[in-house]
């Protein structure tokens, strides 16, 4: 059952850009909490969401305490992407100063399979030096961010596949599909075999709307190059959104809506 006091009291500040934080806004905005969704607005044309939002950063840690004391923020969930790594330390340290409640609503990362031929790595870097010398085409399926070191590396042709438009590489280097996920491992299948890819480089971000490389690079035996997660200090996490609204003690309630799709990235 909600408090309902506790409940009118709240303030919550949703850290979004996964699919959880989409379900979880569509679930508060159900339960009629009084929360705001913040995303960094990487993407051009990102779901709608049920609630109030803000776009962008906050200034480092002194800005975002500063926009939860003006906001009378209460309570914190970070359910930003996994690689979101400054984000979640800021999170973190801000609300330890505040002395705020934080949760962390994150995905399980992706394990490993019996098939799949996957190498750890633990950052780009590594990820860049980890591709084989030989020419090899790559579905580097890590974003537009960080696309460079890997053009940079010479030799390879990549399969670049992303939410937004805009960039395009020359044939000889690449190709660019635009595609939001979730996406079917008969899908994921055909892209690698229509392009003829040899390896798959992927951050484990986890979740089921982008895993379906995986499983096609297993079916295709294609090697992966898999970027571990970045370290974050240890905080109280929830796997599930319905964990969050019991962190909340909010009742969950039936939006009557669909879930948002992730970038699949």
């Amino acid at each position: 059952m909600i408090d309902s006091q506790a409940s009118a009291m709240q303030r919550v500040l949703l850290l979004g850009g996964t699919t959880e934080a989409s379900r979880l806004a569509q679930a508060l905005a159900a339960a009629h909490v009084d929360a705001v969704f913040s995303y960094a607005g990487r993407t051009d044309a990102p779901v709608a969401q049920p609630l109030p939002t803000r776009v962008g950063g906050f200034g480092g840690v002194a800005g975002l305490c500063e926009y939860l004391l003006a906001e009378r923020i209460t309570h914190v969930v970070d359910a930003t992407h996994p690689f979101a790594a400054q984000m979640s330390r800021h999170a973190i340290e801000a609300c330890g100063t505040l002395g705020l409640p934080l949760l962390a609503l994150e995905r399980p990362p992706w394990q490993p399979l019996p098939g799949d031929r996957w190498q750890h790595v633990p950052d780009l870097d590594s990820a860049v030096a980890a591709l084989p010398a030989e020419p090899a085409r790559v579905f580097l399926a890590i974003g537009r961010q960080h696309v460079q070191p890997f053009l940079d590396a010479g030799r390879h042709w990549f399969l670049l596949r992303l939410v937004d438009p805009g960039l395009s590489l020359p044939a000889e280097r690449g190709a660019v599909v635009v595609d939001r996920g979730p996406f079917t491992l008969a899908n994921d299948r055909a892209l690698l075999e229509r392009h003829g890819i040899t390896h798959v480089v992927a951050k484990n971000a986890g979740g089921q709307g982008a895993q379906a490389k995986l499983e096609a690079a297993r079916v295709l035996g294609c090697p992966v190059i898999l970027i571990d997660r970045p370290a974050i200090p240890l905080r109280p996490t929830a796997g599930t959104v319905a964990q969050a609204l019991q962190w909340l003690g909010v009742a969950q309630v039936d939006a009557g809506v669909h879930a948002a799709t992730d970038r699949g990235v």
